[in-house]
């Protein structure tokens, strides 16, 4: 039943538009659902959220979190992206892997044990929007609002592999500037030459120091613009770069690094998805051994970077389907997810212990 309750709604989402900052309209159709199961639900904005029926403020409280906003739709779809085509086991449409299926499966099991008098602690379901651009008016903008948090599970397609470490974002503009000239004489000097160096730097550096589960700091230039006409040098050469960071230096750190190697002006967009990780100690890591659930270091982001609490990342469907055209999740993989992610409550309600 809650399989087939989770595949419904997520039907009904992938019909309908929810571009981030755009999510209105699956808030509404969330926040529905839930009530019309006799679910109190809070909202903010275009987030919605709910507390288990028998919530006490003397426990431990677990958050449930997926998103329900998506990125749009890229040129290759030979499908309607906005139409839920069930085909041979798998379920198309746009969101439906990143992060319909996780986020209807997280969905099931908060209402799986939504009505539960003895557990040892707090559910929160938390359907939130703007994740794909890691926006202001997402996850964040609800935190105080939900209150004391002790751990999250985070719902993205992995495979019901455990991310429990996960790169952070630094998104660097970049200009190096030169001295106007024509082209046809030894005039000027030649800004993009001088981003060059620069450039040849952020493809070759290594970090001294190497994170022992998510591996290397990974840079990439992956924008250039410079020039206004083919006979004049320019004097000024834009680029931007990707910088993914790991739990061995803060963005800070990593960003005077940068700062202390390359002659272009460097401007950090923000410094504050920050890597994250979870505790070897933690007993949520105890669970998973136990489960045989397999852990992982992510090197793509997610709501983690924005959570100042204890969480993990962890859902049906698979990461590399995100963003592709003609998006699927498997109908097995959500019936897989839910039936894991209850175990995986079980066995943490069992433990009493975060």
């Amino acid at each position: 039943m809650l399989t087939e309750e989770a595949i419904s709604l997520l039907k009904q989402l992938i019909a309908i538009p929810s571009f981030s900052k755009e999510e209105d309209k699956t808030a509404d159709l969330i926040q529905n659902f839930l009530e019309n199961k006799g679910i109190e639900t809070s909202r903010k904005g275009y987030n919605i959220w709910a507390s288990n029926k028998h919530f006490s403020k003397e426990k431990p409280t677990l958050l449930l979190n997926s998103h329900h906003d998506t990125v749009k739709p890229n040129a290759g779809y030979t499908n309607n992206p906005f139409e839920a085509i069930e085909k041979e086991g798998k379920l198309y449409g746009l969101g439906s892997n990143d992060a319909g299926g996780p986020l209807v499966a997280s969905i099931a099991t908060f209402l799986h044990f939504y009505e539960k008098d003895d557990l040892q602690f707090n559910l929160i379901l938390a359907c939130t929007a703007e994740e794909e651009i890691s926006g202001q008016n997402g996850v964040a903008s609800i935190l105080d609002n939900i209150g004391n948090i002790d751990l999250a599970i985070v719902g993205e397609p992995t495979q019901m592999q455990m991310a429990i470490a996960e790169k952070g974002l630094i998104v660097l503009d970049c200009v190096s500037y030169g001295k106007a000239g024509h082209a046809a004489r030894e005039e000027g000097e030649n800004a993009i030459y001088n981003a060059m160096q620069d450039i040849e730097w952020f493809k070759n550096y290594q970090f001294d120091k190497e994170s022992k589960m998510l591996g290397p700091i990974k840079m990439s230039v992956t924008q250039i613009e410079a020039g206004q006409q083919h006979n004049v040098v320019p004097d000024q050469c834009k680029f931007i770069v990707d910088v993914r960071t790991t739990d061995v230096y803060t963005n800070e750190e990593t960003l005077e690094i940068i700062k202390q190697h390359i002659s272009s002006e460097v401007q950090a967009r923000s410094t504050r998805l920050s890597p994250s990780g979870i505790d070897s100690g933690h007993r949520v890591l105890q669970v998973a051994k136990e489960l045989k659930i397999k852990t992982y270091g992510s090197p793509t982001l997610s709501d983690q970077a924005l959570m100042p609490f204890p969480s993990v990342k962890i859902g049906p469907g698979k990461s590399e389907r995100s963003h592709t055209a003609d998006e699927y999740i498997e109908i097995k993989e959500i019936e897989d997810g839910i039936e894991l992610y209850i175990k995986l409550i079980d066995s943490l309600h069992e433990s009493y212990r975060f």
